[in-house]
């Protein structure tokens, strides 16, 4: 665990305004290391670390997608629920122009633009969940339902095995 204090970004920012309660957890991020790499660092499941995906539908219009970190989103399914013809993610700088966040610090709380939020829906049967804070390196435990009171998502179920 780093000794560094925690920064204060968007997404913290958001949470503080909405009196939400989380935790702060630093650790040694690692270039495409991934959710595998945050839930060793932190010695959580990597199924409770929710990563924040940046996608965009077939008219170019964003959206983000939370899904636990073990799993794969099936973009097929998702466009089918969402009435689109495809979602595909979107390339690095695209997401940060959307977000405002750098890929891999990427928090759904905070974001520059709004964007419609989809959650896996088990990740509302987990206790707490390890979201980004918005920097790499840099997560926040939170309950999924205070994630749900300020994001306001469409509950999906879109989560493939990524074995």
């Amino acid at each position: 665990m780093s000794k560094e204090k925690a920064p204060v970004t968007a997404a913290i920012r958001e949470l503080r305004a909405h009196k939400i309660e989380f935790t702060d957890h630093l650790y040694e991020y690692e270039e495409k290391g991934g959710t595998a790499v945050s839930a060793r660092e932190l010695g959580v499941p990597e199924h409770a670390v929710v990563k924040t995906l940046v996608m965009e539908d077939d008219d170019r219009n964003p959206l983000i997608v939370l899904m636990h970190g073990d799993l794969k989103v099936s973009t097929k399914e998702l466009a089918r629920i969402i009435d689109v013809k495809t979602v595909a993610p979107c390339n690095p700088d695209t997401a940060n122009r959307h977000s405002g966040y750098v890929v891999g610090g990427t928090s759904p709380f905070g974001t520059r633009k709004q964007m419609p939020v989809y959650m896996e829906e088990t990740i509302l049967g987990l206790p707490k969940i390890y979201i980004n804070g918005g920097r790499r390196g840099y997560l926040v435990g939170i309950a999924p339902r205070d994630a749900v009171r300020i994001l306001s998502p469409k509950m999906v179920k879109v989560g493939i095995s990524d074995a």
